[in-house]
């Protein structure tokens, strides 16, 4: 078991929610093998829990869930807390096909955003990153960063074949 997990507090959303990003997930149009996205469990409110939390018996207390091989805990846990872009799910990808797919995928009902951010439609935060990305801002050579740093504000969804483009210098 990994030794953290992080827990996505939704009002009452996170069954729908965690199938949709194993759906999503598991459909990816990947390069290389992952690990299998799928529900792992869905526990119920109890008695006790629904009276201590005012949610009805028998509705769904949390659903653990795998995205990729990582472990993900939904909370339905009602109105009180929300989420915030304060904390983002990072998805690096291969291909331009995976941007692609993530990006259309999980922006779909929600809020596309700067530099390969996103809310999606259960306020989820994430960042829909081709890997070449990173190589690219830690490059020695410090104008290619700036040149790569300054294509990428321009953009929501992150373009690889533009963000290698700007990386060269002017001919």
């Amino acid at each position: 078991m990994q030794p953290i997990t992080p827990c996505l507090w939704f009002n009452d959303q996170a069954e729908e929610a965690a199938k949709h990003y194993v759906t999503v997930f598991s459909g990816a149009p990947r390069v290389s093998s992952v690990a299998p996205s799928r529900i792992l469990h869905i526990a119920h409110y109890g008695e006790e829990a629904a009276k201590a939390a005012h949610r009805p018996v028998g509705s769904v207390l949390t659903v653990v869930f795998e995205l990729d091989g990582e472990r993900f805990m939904g909370l339905n846990g009602g109105p009180v807390f929300t989420l915030s872009p304060a904390i983002s799910f990072m998805i690096n990808c291969e291909t331009q096909g995976e941007v692609d797919w993530f990006w259309d995928k999980l922006s779909e009902g929600g809020k596309p955003d700067q530099c390969g951010w996103l809310t999606d439609r259960y306020g989820v935060s994430w960042q829909v990153v081709p890997r070449i990305l990173g190589e690219l801002m830690q490059d020695k050579d410090a104008q290619k960063r700036s040149r790569t740093m300054a294509a990428m504000l321009q953009m929501k969804k992150l373009d690889i074949a533009k963000l290698k483009q700007a990386a060269e210098p002017a001919s």
